[in-house]
């Protein structure tokens, strides 16, 4: 590991108060690993924004009139294909390599801006060609695709990035020793990840390699993101319980778990993750029992993780002090986001048949994590040379983000208890009743102030920035 000197990841933390439990803090460098997660931190903002430019599209491809000026017929899956990429693929994964550049050793930072560099040209391709025509949009699920030659070569470019990535992040990976104390138990779930998503990328490979040639359309994409998209949900996951011990921390809470029994939960999330290679082995990947196998592990395997760390940062916070004006965003994003995770994982117990409270089951988890990472986003800005986010604007926007996605999610689950098929919309949702058309309109409603709280994030850091007069890829000042 790298000697270099660190810095506090938050000059105002807390001071931790007189109880009893661990505190997980982390420290981050202050050399060239800072310029390279600034890199992967702009890199998900633009996703963002990107992801918040194509729902406007979304809205605009279904308006009588407006929707003959786009560029392709079917617009809306084409617009809806480039959404979910840029906010949860992107997103996600440019996240994870803030975090991993920061918590590895300082050895081959060049490699490491090569691995930005591939990821950032892999997601402007894929934006980009949402405007260029050709290609079919499929609604595959984790990955949804174009099959436009452009996308495709996006993709790829993508997956070189994110996979230089891992590998640079397991070569320099902290070595943690046999002892852990709150540090070492965040450090060990960050690796835990990397190696989640290099089974994803293995994953995706093998499948790829197997499939029978017979198979197109949808029915080859879906089988081919399958394996390697349940692998990936291991990686938000432990990135998510990586945040919600770190902002609890900051908060000055201190977790009634002791950082060996935290190792021990993020261990048996890992473990699940080595079910894939076994489905792979076992059971043909066109079969029943492979994907099942699949959906089992994370279910079981997130699960046993997911409930003893959530319960455990929910009572810290009741016993932490007071919050002041450095740490209510911290603690507004980690409620939030405790709150939805929760509420997508009740969804998910009473899902029954194809409708639409599937969505509403992964739309509460993958709101979950987004809201944690909001939350390591405000709370990493001072460590990377920026001003932290203050004011009512930071501590607002998590609420107002985390209520229209309940809003969001409620809707769905009364409409899905109505039958409301999923992946339709108009008049192929088919809504007969008053019940189904209120149900639905709660989502609309939902997703409207679920959109102004997303804006209202990137408004916020944007403020934060150019309050700080440091340019959001300045390079880090050397050592």
């Amino acid at each position: 590991m790298s000697t270099a000197p660190t810095l506090p990841l938050s000059p105002r933390a807390v001071p931790a108060p007189a109880q009893s439990g661990a505190e997980y803090r982390l420290s981050v460098p202050h050399d060239a690993r800072v310029e390279v997660a600034r890199g992967w931190l702009w890199l998900g903002m633009a996703a963002l924004i990107g992801s918040g430019l194509f729902s406007i599209l979304l809205v605009l491809s279904r308006t009588p009139g407006l929707n003959r000026l786009l560029p392709v017929a079917d617009f809306f899956h084409v617009a809806l294909v480039v959404h979910v990429d840029l906010s949860v693929l992107v997103w996600f994964m440019a996240l994870a390599g803030m975090l991993w550049s920061l918590n590895c050793s300082a050895r081959f930072m060049a490699w490491g801006r090569l691995a930005l560099g591939l990821a950032s040209a892999g997601t402007a391709a894929m934006a980009l060609s949402a405007f260029t025509g050709g290609g079919e949009p499929i609604m595959a699920n984790y990955i949804p695709v174009l099959t436009a030659p452009m996308f495709m070569a996006g993709l790829l470019l993508f997956a070189a990035g994110v996979g230089l990535l891992v590998l640079l992040s397991l070569i320099n990976a902290p070595r943690l020793g046999p002892g852990f104390d709150g540090a070492g138990a965040l450090r060990f779930g960050l690796n835990a990840a990397a190696v989640a998503t290099a089974v994803a990328l293995l994953a995706f490979g093998w499948s790829y390699a197997v499939l029978p040639s017979s198979l197109s359309g949808k029915a080859y994409y879906e089988i081919l993101f399958w394996g390697g998209g349940h692998a990936l949900q291991f990686t938000w996951t432990l990135l998510m319980l990586v945040a919600w011990l770190w902002l609890a921390g900051d908060c000055g809470a201190r977790i009634p778990l002791s950082p060996r029994v935290t190792v021990l939960m993020f261990a048996l999330a890992l473990a699940s993750v080595f079910i894939t290679p076994y489905a792979y082995l076992a059971y043909d990947i066109a079969s029943v029992e492979h994907r099942s196998l699949l959906t089992w592990a994370m279910r079981l395997g997130g699960g046993v993780a997911i409930v003893p760390i959530a319960l455990a940062v929910v009572f810290s916070l009741a016993n932490a002090p007071r919050a002041h004006a450095a740490t209510r965003p911290l603690r507004a994003a980690l409620l939030s986001s405790v709150a939805l995770f929760a509420a997508g994982g009740l969804i998910g117990i009473f899902i029954n048949g194809s409708n639409v409270r599937i969505p509403a089951h992964y739309h509460g988890c993958i709101v979950g994590v987004t809201l944690a990472l909001m939350g390591l986003v405000y709370k990493l800005l001072p460590a990377l040379g920026y001003r932290a986010p203050e004011g009512r604007l930071a501590t607002t926007q998590p609420w107002l983000y985390a209520a229209g996605q309940l809003m969001h999610i409620l809707g769905l689950v009364w409409s899905g208890g109505y039958g409301v098929q999923r992946k339709v919309a108009g008049a192929e949702q088919v809504l007969r009743t008053t019940s189904e058309i209120a149900g639905m309109g709660l989502m609309g409603l939902g997703g409207a102030i679920a959109i102004v709280g997303g804006l209202l994030f990137i408004v916020v850091v944007v403020r934060a920035v150019r309050a700080s007069g440091i340019p959001a890829l300045a390079r880090a000042a050397p050592q």
